[in-house]
């Protein structure tokens, strides 16, 4: 699924994330992996490098980030945003395929559509972040909310615009490394897919569940709108209470 759309028309901002999310459950989707284009914020992650992504820090200020609200409250858990299973598929596949990965590290999600200015570049380096994108907030948390296990690949095109040596980050540069990516980032979700057995087996770690204890609004209380929205993110526990 193009986050984006065809042709590029929207931007981070202004992408449907609970759309996109929503569709996938009524679709019976379990897993997603995302692959993203990103900046790096470390020397050691060149462009060109892949990074199995393990935890995020969200910078995101303008967008729907959940299905649950005024009406229908629901806190699920964060604190380890990313499938482990699903990681180590795609480690596998980037082995199976002499793909150069990192396995672990911090996304920062921005904003955009500016890219960041050099303070903040630093600020974020400071923070021990790994690659700054635009993309996998909300949509890593809607994730969680649909209970579909979520892991991501970040692909690095570019070095932000803290590096000295290197020059700012341009459109340009990002669109050419990511082209030269693409048949790496086609064979590593190929045999992601093929390294899937006949049956899903349950989350170990109960992320196909967490909304067992994530519900807070008493059943009365609900809005019965907003409950009719959640047929299909909350439609396991909702059709079992």
């Amino acid at each position: 699924l193009p986050r984006h759309g065809r042709g590029h028309p929207h931007s981070p901002t202004t992408i449907n994330y609970r759309a996109n999310i929503d569709a996938m459950k009524r679709a019976g989707v379990t897993d997603i992996i995302s692959v993203s284009a990103v900046g790096s914020l470390k020397e050691e992650l060149p462009p060109g490098s892949f990074v199995i992504v393990d935890q995020f820090i969200d910078r995101t200020f303008a967008r729907e980030k959940s299905f649950f609200g005024e009406g229908f409250v629901a806190h699920v858990s964060m604190a380890n945003p990313v499938c482990p299973r699903l990681g180590d598929h795609l480690e596998a596949a980037c082995k199976a395929n002499d793909i150069a990965y990192t396995r672990g590290g911090t996304y920062l999600v921005m904003e955009g559509p500016q890219f960041s200015t050099l303070a903040e570049s630093n600020l974020y380096r400071s923070w021990g972040c790994s690659v700054i994108g635009m993309t996998n907030m909300p949509e890593a948390k809607l994730a969680r909310e649909a209970e579909i296990c979520y892991a991501t690949v970040a692909m690095v095109t570019d070095y932000d615009c803290w590096h000295p040596t290197h020059a700012h980050v341009e459109v340009a540069d990002v669109v050419r490394v990511l082209e030269e990516n693409a048949g790496h980032a086609r064979a590593m979700i190929r045999s992601v897919a093929e390294s899937f057995g006949p049956e899903r087996e349950p989350s170990p770690q109960g992320l196909d569940r967490v909304l067992d204890t994530a519900l807070i609004t008493a059943p009365a209380r609900r809005d019965p709108e907003l409950v009719a929205k959640l047929d299909a993110v909350a439609g396991r526990v909702l059709h079992a209470s």
